[in-house]
């Protein structure tokens, strides 16, 4: 078992051969109440969860928005779009099984982005990220990564699973930024500079 915080580094994820991380958040009826307010909580807010498999520094590969399985394989896995953030427990997930990776594949940056327009992390309350031990079938959560409710920031960076020779370590980023909305080449600049 592996436990993780920003502040301890990166975990060697020695004995871990799957881990999933997954997002979870309500929507809000913001600033206004009545029928605008109720609306605004019936429809909610998307918040996209999104791994981006880089390759020497460059990504190649994106799970989430509309790939569920961008290498084929199996080995990194998205659980589908959530737009409202209705329902218990995470609303979207995204799996890895590290032994199935492409070796030319060095890390997975793991990112949330209120990425559609008209979405905001001000609309969503609650946002949780949550690392979990996924090893031999059951999961066992590692880690509860918040970002700030302060932030005016559309993106998050999460974690990182970098390549370790043989072996992979997983970092706790918790870092938020501005992404440009509907802009996949932000997102990806964004997941680089993490």
């Amino acid at each position: 078992m592996i436990t993780l915080t920003k502040e301890d580094g990166p975990a060697d994820l020695d004995g871990v051969t799957h881990l999933s991380i997954g997002v979870s958040w309500d929507p809000t009826a913001g600033s206004s109440g009545g029928v605008m307010g109720k609306l605004r909580r019936k429809t909610g807010t998307d918040l996209d969860l999104i791994a981006v498999a880089m390759q020497n520094g460059e990504p190649v590969r994106l799970a989430g928005l509309d790939s569920l399985d961008p290498m084929g394989n199996g080995s990194v896995l998205h659980s589908g779009d959530n737009q409202t953030g209705h329902g218990d427990g995470d609303d979207e997930t995204v799996t890895v099984e590290f032994a199935r990776i492409p070796p030319n594949i060095t890390a997975v940056v793991f990112v949330a982005a209120a990425y559609k327009k008209g979405s905001s992390f001000q609309k969503a309350r609650n946002i949780s990220f949550k690392v979990y031990d996924a090893t031999g079938g059951s999961s066992q959560q590692v880690a509860d990564i918040w970002p700030s409710l302060l932030t005016q920031d559309n993106g998050c960076a999460v974690a990182k699973a970098v390549r370790a020779g043989s072996s992979w370590k997983l970092q706790v980023i918790n870092e938020t930024g501005k992404i440009k909305q509907g802009d996949e080449h932000a997102l990806m600049r964004f997941a680089v500079s993490k």
